[in-house]
């Protein structure tokens, strides 16, 4: 292993344990890559949010969010030329270089923080997809191209997977958010249940926003659904692994909803035995998935929001 893939993964483990942990199942080529994409994706985030590794940093970023992200798509776009410098935007480049992958997908993430940066307002489904997108779908689709897949149709299928995970996370996180002064949830969808955005959080309307929530997991189902009929497409192990953490984060919705009210009490985790016993259920999963693709055409993905340029 060399430097920058070295640097990349005690990167990943210090600042996300459970991808370190998910990335075991990877095939060496794909786990070396993979924590080199993600390396990138934990860096920029963190210069975004003033953060290192998800935490409070200890020193103080004066600049703006504006200043932050023109240096880091700067930065970005250079790493893709060649031109980078520092560890984690060497291993973007050499990810990006190794898989040809388009510019427009790092772009697309940094775009993601800077909707959370400048506060964006999420008025309908539109919205709250959208920025389910910039966030989580493109990391999926980068994923995927780290994995081998080229074909648009895969593509879509691992941007369905991200934008599932993402409405799972804004399902579960909702007062956590609220307490950050950020909400993600449809307002119109809040609307028609009688809750304004800065009373979210109010204890009374609890069984307004899980109902809200419910609808938002029921969106979720769809896109976990379609997200299925990508893992044909993958190497085996990866195959597992991605079908693995479908399971796990499908399971964190399931219990969101099924907490209804009471969803916010305490946050919602999936306990080691479940993981274990996902992680056994999802090499079943690859397995099946790789056999029925040999045989049978994925229904369409009618419904699902696509971004422009993927269209199959």
């Amino acid at each position: 292993m060399d430097e920058i893939v070295r640097h990349s993964r005690e990167l990943i483990e210090k600042g996300s344990k459970s991808f370190a942990g998910a990335a075991r199942l990877f095939s060496p080529r794909v786990r070396d890559d993979a924590y080199m994409l993600y390396a990138w994706c934990r860096h920029c985030d963190d210069v975004i949010d003033g953060q290192e590794l998800g935490f409070a940093s200890q020193s103080i970023d004066t600049s703006s969010i504006d200043e932050r992200l023109a240096d880091l798509k700067t930065k970005t776009i250079a790493a893709v030329s060649g031109k980078a410098d520092e560890p984690v935007f060497i291993a973007l480049g050499r990810v990006v270089s190794k898989h040809d992958m388009d510019l427009r997908y790092p772009l697309d993430l940094l775009d993601g923080f800077a909707m959370d940066a400048r506060d964006h307002a999420y008025r309908s489904l539109e919205d709250t997809v959208l920025y389910s997108y910039h966030v989580a779908g493109v990391v999926g689709v980068m994923m995927a191209i780290v994995m081998g897949a080229t074909d648009t149709p895969t593509l879509n299928r691992a941007c369905d997977l991200g934008i599932a995970f993402q409405l799972t996370n804004i399902s579960r996180d909702v007062m956590e958010d609220a307490g950050n002064g950020r909400c993600y949830l449809p307002a119109d969808w809040l609307a028609a249940e009688g809750v304004s955005e800065g009373a979210l959080a109010d204890p009374e309307h609890r069984e307004a926003v899980s109902r809200v929530v419910a609808r938002l997991l029921d969106e979720a189902d769809g896109y976990y659904a379609s997200a299925r009929y990508g893992l044909a497409a993958l190497p085996f192990r990866s195959a597992w692994a991605i079908a693995a953490a479908l399971r796990i984060y499908r399971e964190i919705g399931t219990n969101v909803r099924g907490r209804g009210a009471h969803a916010w009490d305490s946050r919602v985790i999936v306990p080691k035995p479940r993981k274990l016993t996902s992680l056994a259920l999802a090499l079943a999963d690859a397995a099946h998935a790789r056999s029925l693709g040999r045989t049978t055409t994925p229904p369409a993905r009618d419904g699902l929001w696509t971004k422009p340029g993927l269209e199959a």
